[in-house]
């Protein structure tokens, strides 16, 4: 006889091990389905631990600079095995907190590989052998993986993918990094304040592509004086794999095929939804090149089979899969008669993206360009760091905060910004987007002094030609 649950969750990410707390919090019978570890990705192999890898670099080359706040750090160096240890001890804790979460919230959970056999029932193949177990509604959590380029297949030793580039047997001495999206621009970041020399190659015309272009060009000034080289418009034609390095063809913007040598790869130019081969074809669901269309509360086209997190449309984050993990568990719940429950659909206007490059980058909704592509007429206001006292004072005057309105009706369409702290910042803007504000709450809001958050003001006010302190 299957074990019989309300709700199971196929995949144990920050999106499926969240989907499993709150629907145990309404009530609901639930399992979860890993095959390899509690907390999947973000929290084993990526967001957390690469954060722990960054820190130790941010501390590093503060100690480097220790002279400019008047302090003396004599003979400093890292120690890549010991950094390396305490990212993998971070991991290890995170793991083990989730573990102890399933069982504060009796979530039963199945240790193997999960295969659909119908959209309410999952046949799991590990440790206990076979089994199959079954619930009224599956939730599919499955996550991605690192897209490999044809001609740069990852083998460990020269070519990486993110998980090498986590735990790696050497400090590479030349570094070419493939791709300067967010896990790019972080390890080019991490290795090049460890001391190796990093060249980064994206194809697009800018660094960070996603990003506002004004943010975007900082962060190209800022990492080429760091002593990156960077190289947009350009592509990598070929690797050669030598036991000793590697060999790049590189094709730059103006066309000419330049031939380099590196010590390490790493490649990092998207990801690939783990879709395959766990029963989704079979049972008729919806997809496009791996990713699942879903409705706002996850709901795929088959009835009682849901998804989310990094196998629905992006953008591919640990917070946005989380926070669709929420309102499909809500959503289920009040499927099955709560009536105490009202999920919301997911506005994607409204996540944040967070870089932990140095400096950090962090934005929500529209660009300018996109804002004005959409229609808007705009008012857009940047405030530099160079101006708020507190920047100055922490020796972190380089960045600044851009806002972006709708010069018609005032609404927030859009925050940008670069520069010491502004990941933590950024959650201010998301508040208020969420609360649907416009210029005129931002600009009657009291920041406190001093701090660096008065940058977030003194943006608003500049967008209307009324910034203080420049």
């Amino acid at each position: 006889m299957a074990d019989q649950y309300d709700v199971i969750v196929l995949g144990s990410g920050p999106g499926g091990y969240v989907a499993a707390i709150r629907a145990a919090q309404l009530g609901l019978k639930t399992a979860i389905v890993e095959r390899e570890l509690l907390g999947g990705i973000c929290l084993n192999w990526g967001c957390i631990p690469t954060k722990a890898l960054l820190r130790s670099a941010e501390v590093f080359n503060n100690m480097k600079h220790a002279a400019s706040y008047g302090l003396a750090a004599d003979n400093i160096r890292a120690d890549l095995e010991a950094v390396v240890k305490r990212s993998r001890g971070v991991a290890k804790q995170l793991n083990q907190g989730v573990t102890h979460l399933m069982k504060k919230n009796k979530i039963t959970v199945h240790m193997g590989t999960g295969v659909l056999k119908s959209a309410t029932s999952v046949e799991v193949t590990g440790e206990k052998g076979t089994e199959t177990i079954s619930a009224k509604h599956v939730i599919v959590a499955t996550g991605a993986r690192a897209r490999e380029l044809p001609f740069a297949k990852a083998d460990g030793n020269r070519v990486w993918t993110y998980r090498h580039a986590m735990t790696p047997k050497e400090l590479p001495a030349k570094l070419l990094v493939i791709g300067s999206g967010a896990i790019g621009i972080e390890f080019a970041s991490f290795y090049n304040d460890m001391g190796a020399e990093v060249t980064v190659v994206e194809m697009m015309d800018r660094v960070v592509p996603v990003e506002d272009a004004d943010v975007s060009a900082f962060l190209e000034k800022a990492l080429t004086k760091q002593g990156l080289k960077i190289l947009t418009g350009a592509g990598v034609e070929s690797l050669a794999v030598g036991a000793n390095g590697v060999k790049a063809k590189i094709k730059a913007k103006d066309g000419k095929v330049v031939e380099g040598d590196y010590s390490h790869v790493i490649v990092a130019v998207g990801i690939v939804p783990n879709t395959e081969n766990i029963g989704l074809e079979a049972l008729g669901v919806k997809a496009e090149r791996g990713i699942i269309a879903i409705d706002g509360y996850g709901r795929t086209n088959v009835k009682g089979l849901w998804a989310i997190g990094d196998v629905t449309p992006g953008p591919w984050l640990a917070h946005k899969a989380s926070h669709e993990g929420v309102i499909a568990a809500e959503a289920i719940a009040a499927e099955l008669g709560n009536k105490d429950v009202h999920p919301h659909p997911m506005d994607r206007a409204n996540i944040p993206g967070c870089t932990y490059c140095h400096p950090q980058i962090a934005s929500v909704g529209l660009t300018e360009a996109k804002a004005k592509e959409a229609g808007y007429t705009v008012k857009a206001g940047t405030f530099p760091f160079i101006g708020n006292g507190k920047a100055i004072a922490l020796g972190e005057p380089e960045g600044f905060i851009k806002t972006v309105f709708d010069a018609k009706t005032g609404e927030l369409l859009g925050a940008h910004m670069i520069g010491a702290e502004v990941t933590e910042m950024i959650q201010g803007f998301v508040v208020g987007k969420t609360l649907e504000t416009t210029e005129a709450e931002l600009m009657h809001t009291v920041f406190a002094h001093p701090t660096m958050s008065e940058a977030m003001h003194e943006s608003v006010l500049a967008a209307y030609g009324r910034a203080l302190h420049i």
